[in-house]
């Protein structure tokens, strides 16, 4: 995640919050089929669910049945959001063990399809470590379904930082029942140690391992590499979604200096796609002017510097029961609160704006019937996403 401002309300506070928290520099200038206005709602509303979270990160459902809403805090905190009411305990502290501040923090949840039965769920985070580095790892629900055990704890995979920023911390499970894991490439600026196109790290990635079973701390699947990785090319990855309707894989990643970008994925391939970074910054070449773009696998959409425009936030196809909104991809711009609609017509993608917001969106989130939300970074509120 990467940040200029929270809000426009709050532009002079947050110039010294982006210092401190860097969520990364990115690009931009939304670009919207003026043709695709018959094929999106008119305008999107945002209804408060509810306020005083603090630096949220990530909203996820354990669908579970429960129709719980599992907010994370970037300190280091899960809470749970229930028939619109903010638990006061929460479900997980784990604030010990969390480095905090910047790009870093609690920063991934995700439950697999047999948690109802298996209770165990898994995170991302920054370690105590040096700079802090990624650690993803399992924990277990405890005796009562609100309140997880600490010590249940197993660390599964620890990848070394050399920068505090670009930590990505997405985890999926997609329909292949794996875990996927966004990896960003390891912070600066430019990618200075190539990252991205290297395959001898897990930095600029994502990757996919199997946690099926609880005897070992994860398995390798199949993937194209031989290891973890499963796709690279990648400069810090906030926020990926699988479609719940089609299987479909969007991934939004945060651009250097100019372009932010949208990738797309088909259901049942990706393995092995290479998203260019750092020979490409979305759409246009980065190194060079006369990169190869060959095997690349190009953008679907991006926008560029403007309109207060700096770092994308992916996030999810609507599936709920807003008919005007299924089937649209919506994504977001942490800097600007400017809020996007994308989707495929007749084999050609069309992108339109669809709200101005004051908001820091930090990030989005889904709930057990396809309704989607999404967090304000710099108050604390969750909304639901609805159309006017």
């Amino acid at each position: 995640m990467n940040c200029k401002r929270a809000s426009r309300r709050t532009a002079a506070v947050l110039c010294t919050i982006a210092v401190s928290l860097c969520f990364a520099v990115c690009a931009v200038s939304c670009h919207a089929a003026s043709s695709a206005s018959a094929i999106f709602p008119a305008k999107l509303v945002l209804t408060p669910v509810v306020e005083g979270l603090k630096q949220p990160t990530a909203i996820v459902s354990a669908r579970d049945g429960s129709k719980r809403l599992f907010v994370l805090e970037q300190q280091g905190r899960i809470r749970i959001i229930r028939n619109g009411t903010l638990d006061p305990v929460p479900f997980l502290d784990i604030t010990s063990l969390v480095k905090s501040g910047g790009e870093r923090g609690l920063l991934g949840l995700a439950f697999p399809p047999d948690f109802a039965t298996r209770k165990t769920f898994y995170v991302d985070y920054t370690n105590r470590t040096g700079i802090g580095n990624t650690v993803i790892a399992s924990f277990k629900a405890g005796e009562k379904p609100d309140v997880a055990d600490p010590a249940s704890r197993k660390q599964l995979l620890t990848i070394v930082q050399p920068y505090a920023n670009h930590n990505g911390g997405q985890l999926a499970f997609g329909p292949d029942g794996m875990l996927y894991i966004g990896m960003g490439d390891g912070g600066s600026g430019g990618d200075p140690h190539g990252n991205g196109q290297r395959l001898d790290t897990l930095l600029g990635k994502i990757l996919r391992i199997d946690v099926s079973s609880d005897t070992a701390p994860y398995r390798l699947p199949k993937n194209p590499f031989g290891n973890e990785i499963w796709a690279y090319g990648l400069r810090n990855p906030w926020r990926f979604s699988f479609d719940r309707g089609t299987g479909d894989l969007y991934i939004a990643d945060v651009g250097q200096d100019e372009v932010e970008e949208i990738d797309f994925q088909p259901a049942g391939s990706g393995a092995g796609a290479n998203y260019g970074w750092n020979v490409m910054e979305g759409d246009r070449c980065f190194k060079s002017p006369n990169c190869k773009k060959t095997a690349l696998t190009l953008p679907v959409a991006v926008y560029r510097h403007g309109h207060g425009d700096c770092s994308v936030t992916g996030g999810y196809v609507y599936r709920g029961k807003i008919e005007a909104l299924r089937g649209i991809y919506l994504y977001g711009d942490f800097c600007s609160g400017r809020i996007w609609g994308l989707r495929r017509v007749g084999g050609k993608w069309q992108t339109r704006l669809l709200i101005d917001t004051p908001y820091a969106i930090s990030t989005f989130g889904e709930d057990d019937d396809g309704e989607v939300y999404l967090a304000d970074y710099g108050s604390g509120t969750i909304f639901r996403i609805g159309e006017r």
